[in-house]
């Protein structure tokens, strides 16, 4: 693999794919929208190339200037949290932008497309999620997802190219978004504020953002065609004990309000996965335990910061 394309490359999994890449010296072209706030923070380095594009323009961009690709990474996705999640038509889009990136992916050469789906597909489970376990999505959201993953295989299979679907669940680590509990609670308690939490009864698995990008290498490399894979860590715990270990990391004398918040009615109370195929098919193992990450995490939140 000598060259791969990402886009939504701003977050913790993008950010961190571009750094793997530049280790393993892999050229990456990146797509990322000309007005996004993170658009400075891809790294300048002679092996990352950036294309200003938003997803509405991915249809129309010309691949004249950009030499050929073998993997195409599609991480972007409008409206992930918020309101947006059960905009049917806004989530609609989503579905169409992603088969855009396919025939992107085409005309830049790809071989690959590797598709970034996510727990939300499956709804509501009380076992470890496998490629196979029936997915029942409860929102627009997963909806999309969902469908996003079998009409890009559909489009693949059409264009002659290998499709692989990621469906990912809680990723932590440098550039989180501002909106998962982890990024709340590390913000929260940096500026001396006391956190309101549910009880933290559920039953978790959080995958440190490395280790997600080294999954996601792997598939690049040793993913088989048509298969779904479920990216994470592989353990689960309450997420009272990652609560606890955040706040360990950050102020270890922090007061943290848990269970002064209730849980809402569809609460997710159980969420693992099962990654025995994505071991076996790519040799990949997480290497990162969570004290290690959230200490990784926090040291950046504090730059961030400047605290």
């Amino acid at each position: 693999m000598k060259r791969v394309a990402v886009t939504g490359a701003t977050g913790a999994i993008g950010m961190a794919l571009i750094q793997k890449c530049i280790t393993e010296q892999v050229e990456v072209w990146v797509f990322c929208r000309k007005d996004s706030e993170r658009i400075n923070c891809i790294p300048r380095h002679p092996l990352v190339h950036l294309t200003e594009c938003s997803l509405d323009g991915i249809k129309e961009l010309s691949a004249e200037k950009i030499p050929g690709c073998e993997v195409f990474y599609h991480f972007a996705w409008a409206s992930t949290i918020g309101a947006g999640r059960n905009d049917v038509y806004l989530q609609l889009k989503n579905v169409e932008y992603t088969l855009d990136a396919v025939h992107l992916a085409k005309r830049i050469g790809c071989e690959t497309f590797i598709g970034a789906g996510s727990q939300a597909e499956y709804g509501r489970h009380e076992n470890l999620l496998t490629p196979d376990t029936p997915a029942f999505p409860e929102n627009g959201y997963g909806m999309a997802k969902l469908c996003a993953g079998q009409m890009s295989r559909l489009e693949c299979k059409k264009l002659g190219m290998r499709h692989i679907w990621t469906r990912i669940l809680s990723v932590y680590g440098p550039y989180d978004g501002q909106a998962t509990m982890i990024s709340m609670l590390i913000r929260k308690l940096l500026n001396e504020e006391r956190p309101l939490l549910t009880k933290g009864e559920q039953q978790w698995d959080y995958l440190y953002s490395q280790d997600a990008a080294e999954a996601l290498f792997s598939l690049g490399l040793k993913g088989k065609e048509d298969k779904v894979y479920c990216v994470g860590s592989g353990k689960t715990a309450p997420l009272c004990e990652y609560m606890e270990k955040v706040r360990r990391a950050v102020n270890p004398a922090a007061e943290l309000g848990i269970g002064e918040v209730p849980y809402t009615p569809n609460q997710v109370m159980f969420l693992g996965a099962d990654i025995s195929e994505l071991i076996r098919d790519t040799g990949f193992q997480p290497d990162t335990e969570f004290d290690e990450g959230i200490r990784k995490t926090v040291q950046w939140f504090r730059k961030q910061e400047g605290l």
